[in-house]
C-alpha cells in the first residue's frame, strides 16, 4: 500500500487546488453562494475541461477512469477551498448509482453528459423520519411511475434528473430516473447553514424509468461507503486550511508587544490540532487504500467518519477560540470552514451514531471472573 500521493495524482491534486483557489477568496466565496444556483457555473465548466467531472467513471462510459485514490485528493481540495461546487451530491454519488445498475446506452448518455458538465444529477433516497442508518424508503414505483415524498435531496434544487429510490409491488427497493422538470414533480429548495442547496421533492405520480434490475440496496450501500470516504477526505482538507490559517494567525497577531505564537500554551494547542488533523488523515488513507484495494466495508467507514467528526469538533473549535472575536464573523473565512466540517459531521450519521455502528459491530465477549 502507497501511503504518498503518485506524481500523477499530485499532478491532479495542484491542478484542481489551482482553479479553485483562483477563483475562491472569502469575498468571492460570499458572493457566488449568495446566489440563486449557490455555486459558480464558470468553476464547473473549468472542472469538466481538466477531466475532474468525469473522474470516478469508465472510459467506456465518457468518464476518465480513475478511482478512490484519485478521488481522495480531489475532495481535499475541495475542503481546502470549501468550494460549493456540487460535485459530490450532483456527478459523484448519483452517477455511480447510475454506473452500477444501467444498461451500456443509458450510462453513455448520462455518464457523457456528467463528465461534459451538462448534465445535473441528485439522489433522492432520505425520506421523512430517516435516521441514518436505516432508510423506509416508503415512496412507491407503479405501473410506471413513481409516489411519495424525498425530504434531504442534496442539489436537488438543480438537478435536470434524479435518480429516486423506490419500492415496487414486490417490496424490493429499486432506482428510477426521473426526470426533474417532469408533471407530477414538486422541489422546493432550501439553503443549509454553510450556504450549499437542496431541496424536498414531492413525487405525485411522476413518470420514472427503472435502472437495472432486482433489489438495489447493494448498491446504494456501496456508494454510501464511497460517499463517506469522500467526505472524509474533504473534512481533511478543511480542517488542514484551518490550521494554516490559525498557525499564520498566531505568527502575526501581536499582544503584549509580541506575537501570540510565542506563548507556550497557545503553540501546544495548536500542536494538538495537529495531533487530531493527523489522526483523521490516517483512517483517510485506511479508508481510501481499502476501497482502492476492493474492500467496500461500512465498518472501515465508520472508523474514519468518527475520527473525522471528533478531529473537526476540537480542530474547528479551536481554530475559532485562537482567532478570537474576528473567528466568529462572517468576512473572515475560519467560521466558513467550520460550519462546513459541522455539516459534514451531521452527513450521513454523526459521531454517534458512527459510534453505536462501531460498537454493535463488535461481538458479545464472555465475562470472566478474576479471582
Amino acid at each position: 500500500m502507497e501511503f504518498e500521493l503518485s506524481e500523477e495524482q499530485v499532478m491532479l491534486r495542484d491542478t484542481v487546488r489551482e482553479v479553485l483557489t483562483k477563483k475562491y477568496d472569502i469575498e468571492t466565496l460570499r458572493a457566488v453562494t449568495d446566489t440563486e444556483r449557490g455555486w459558480s457555473a464558470d468553476v464547473w465548466g473549468a472542472l469538466a475541461e481538466i477531466g475532474i467531472l468525469g473522474l470516478v467513471f469508465d472510459e467506456a462510459d465518457g468518464g476518465t477512469g480513475a478511482g478512490p485514490e484519485e478521488l481522495a485528493p480531489v475532495m481535499g481540495e475541495f475542503g481546502a477551498a470549501i468550494a460549493p461546487e456540487p460535485f459530490l451530491d450532483a456527478v459523484v454519488v448519483p452517477g455511480l448509482l447510475v454506473a452500477k445498475t444501467a444498461d451500456a446506452a443509458v450510462r453513455a448518455d448520462i455518464i457523457g453528459g456528467l463528465s461534459a458538465g451538462e448534465r445535473l444529477l441528485a439522489f433522492a433516497h432520505h425520506e421523512e423520519g430517516d435516521r441514518w442508518p436505516s432508510y423506509a424508503v416508503a415512496t412507491r414505483f407503479a405501473d410506471g411511475k413513481v409516489t411519495g415524498t424525498k425530504s434531504l435531496v442534496a442539489a436537488g434544487d438543480c438537478a435536470d434528473t434524479l435518480v429516486v429510490s423506490a419500492r415496487d409491488d414486490a417490496g424490493e427497493v429499486g432506482l428510477y430516473l426521473v426526470d426533474a422538470a417532469a408533471d407530477g414533480v414538486a422541489r422546493t429548495g432550501y439553503r443549509t447553514h454553510d450556504r450549499r442547496r437542496g431541496a424536498q421533492v414531492v413525487f405525485d405520480g411522476a413518470a420514472a424509468t427503472r435502472l437495472g434490475a432486482g433489489d438495489a440496496s447493494a448498491v446504494i450501500a456501496e456508494v454510501e461507503v464511497l460517499t463517506h470516504t469522500a467526505l472524509v477526505a474533504e473534512s481533511v482538507g478543511a480542517m488542514r486550511a484551518c490550521l494554516t490559517m490559525t498557525t499564520d494567525y498566531l505568527k502575526t497577531r501581536k499582544q503584549f508587544g509580541v506575537p501570540l505564537s510565542t506563548f507556550q500554551a497557545l503553540t501546544h494547542r495548536a500542536a494538538d490540532m495537529y495531533v487530531s488533523l493527523e489522526l483523521a488523515d490516517s483512517l483517510n488513507v485506511y479508508a481510501t487504500a481499502a476501497l482502492a484495494e476492493g474492500r467496500v466495508e461500512p465498518i472501515i467507514a465508520s472508523r474514519a467518519r468518527l475520527q473525522a467528526a471528533r478531529s473537526a469538533r476540537h480542530v474547528g473549535q479551536e481554530s475559532i477560540q485562537m482567532h478570537g472575536g474576528i473567528g466568529m464573523t462572517a468576512e473572515y473565512p475560519i467560521a466558513h470552514f467550520v460550519s462546513r466540517l459541522t455539516a459534514i459531521g451531521h452527513t450521513l450519521g454523526d459521531a454517534d451514531s458512527h459510534l453505536q455502528r462501531l460498537s454493535a459491530s463488535v461481538g458479545d465477549w464472555d465475562m470472566v471472573t478474576v479471582g
